[in-house]
């Protein structure tokens, strides 16, 4: 129904129209402020729509409870991460040394630093024997393998160019690169910085001709040789005073003469260097320690190279002319005891140990004992002298034989019976003049023998010299008590008894000195590395 306003009144304001709002099911939609009705619904009947089923709701899950599940997802990670703190306290704690020795074994790389080898020389400071640079030659088998190196053959290519440098049969340094679980051989040890720049310049060459754009297969057959700085002894006067330096062996220490007898103090003491490394090299930044090495000490003998020399000639030569096996040469200062000079022939040269004859590498000076002959009928006459028995000029008639013991002696020569004083019996070396001035020491002949022999081990037979040398002989005296019937009238000559030629040499220093004994020395002193000049000890006292 529409309202009507009286005439020439104000038309009344017009309601603004709203959206109309669906209402939901079950309820009524208003527009404004009035409420619609809902139309009735028709009579069920023709022209009508059968009416509508009700609407169903839909089905409503109902959700289980999530605490049981949360616990459940959060035990596992509780257990991981129990077991890492676990692990974590057995590493850190428990087990802690054992991981840390295993890391600093990997970690860090430790060297030993090899002490430089003492100098020998002569008493006036010339070098006898001295070391220089070096290196071992060593490879790596694992980079000569197919895999690594690409040559199904490069043991043996890299032996066939490696040989005639290193002068080894080809065969066993191919052998030595083939050891493929190991990544580290020695093929040669104590070589000259030239062989090692010869293999230099040879992995140049076949490095540059491996490189792909000269057509080769880009593998170094020589990339797996690699050097160790070492040191090589050597002896610059070749075979003079070999005998008394004697060698080292190959792994640089002393194996004869003074290189052995006096090793402690020529080797010196290694040190040690300790570093981080990585991949197999140095870690700048991070420093190192260790304990420096400490070079040997020079040895200076007693001996003069020029005394020396002249002796060894003149050896040599004499073996040479009388086609001995072997003679010696000892020159001694009487007054001091100290040994000039001492020579063997034949020798060695031991800057080459594998072309010496193993039967002349010792020093026969000190090492060979021998009957000294006539040579020691001046301690049979010194100890008549000292006694008193004689006097030089004491008369003794000598017959043409002696009938002593089991034996007839008799002197070098047949003779008429000689008249001599005890000066001519020792000028013509009268075996059987000695027989009967030594006969005088003693009133009986046992006597003698004891006399005789106190004097003999006073001039030092039977002892050794006090050199300390290794293999020294000490000669051969027996007991006066064990001498036999016939070593009662030889040993006052020089049979039955031996020594060593330096023993002779002493008996003649010792009368040249006045009849006092002054023991021999070697070795003058030491000059350690602070370059400090130590004396040797004296001689010992005469007896």
């Amino acid at each position: 129904m529409t309202e009507q306003c009286p005439p020439g009144a104000p038309a009344p304001p017009r309601p603004r129209s709203r959206p109309a709002r669906l209402a939901p099911a079950g309820r009524a939609a208003s527009v404004g402020t009035r409420t619609a009705r809902p139309a009735p619904r028709p009579a069920a009947g023709a022209g009508r729509p059968a009416p509508r089923p009700p609407a169903r709701r839909p089905r409503t899950i109902k959700l289980g409870n999530p605490r049981p599940r949360l616990r459940l997802v959060s035990l596992g990670p509780t257990l991981v991460m129990l077991v890492f703190v676990v692990r974590l306290l057995q590493v850190q704690a428990v087990d802690a040394d054992a991981y840390a020795a295993k890391a600093d074994k990997y970690r860090f790389q430790e060297y030993t630093l090899s002490a430089e080898r003492g100098e020998i020389t002569d008493r006036n400071g010339i070098a006898l024997a001295a070391s220089v640079d070096a290196y071992d030659i060593t490879a790596d088998p694992k980079l000569f393998t197919p895999e690594e190196s690409k040559v199904a053959d490069a043991p043996e290519q890299a032996a066939a160019l490696l040989a005639p440098i290193l002068g080894k049969p080809p065969a066993e340094l191919a052998k030595k690169l083939r050891t493929p679980k190991s990544r580290y051989t020695l093929l040669a040890r104590k070589q000259t910085p030239q062989v090692w720049n010869q293999i230099k310049d040879l992995k140049k060459v076949y490095g540059q001709k491996s490189q792909p754009a000269a057509g080769g297969n880009g593998i170094n057959l020589l990339g797996g040789i690699l050097s160790e700085p070492s040191t090589k002894r050597v002896y610059p006067n070749g075979e003079l005073a070999a005998g008394i330096l004697g060698y080292v062996n190959a792994e640089g220490r002393g194996a004869g003469g003074l290189e052995s007898m006096l090793d402690p103090r020529l080797a010196g003491k290694d040190g040690k260097i300790r570093f981080t490394q990585s991949g197999g090299r140095q870690v700048p930044t991070a420093g190192s320690q260790g304990t420096p090495a400490v070079p040997g000490s020079n040895i200076e003998p007693t001996i003069d190279r020029d005394i020396q020399w002249a002796a060894q000639q003149a050896i040599t030569e004499q073996v040479e002319k009388s086609r001995a096996d072997r003679g010696y040469v000892i020159v001694q200062d009487t007054r001091t005891g100290e040994v000039l000079a001492m020579a063997n022939a034949p020798g060695f040269d031991p800057n080459d140990l594998s072309a010496a004859n193993a039967a002349s590498m010792g020093n026969a000076a000190l090492q060979d004992a021998y009957e000294p002959g006539s040579t020691s009928k001046v301690m049979s006459m010194a100890a008549v002298l000292e006694e008193g028995k004689a006097a030089p000029d004491t008369h003794v008639t000598v017959p043409n034989r002696l009938h002593r013991g089991d034996r007839l002696f008799k002197d070098d020569i047949d003779h008429p019976t000689w008249y001599l004083t005890l000066n001519g019996v020792l000028a013509k070396s009268s075996n059987i003049g000695t027989i009967l001035a030594t006969g005088r020491l003693g009133a009986t002949q046992a006597e003698s023998n004891k006399v005789l022999h106190s004097y003999l081990r006073k001039f030092g037979i039977g002892s050794p010299t006090g050199l300390g040398y290794p293999g020294e002989t000490p000669g051969i005296l027996a007991r006066p008590g064990d001498w036999s019937t016939s070593q009662q009238y030889t040993i006052p000559f020089g049979q039955g008894l031996s020594v060593n030629a330096m023993q002779a040499a002493s008996v003649y220093s010792t009368i040249a000195n006045g009849g006092v004994r002054v023991a021999p020395t070697l070795v003058r002193g030491t000059k350690g590395p602070d370059g400090r000049f130590a004396p040797a000890p004296g001689p010992r006292s005469p007896e």
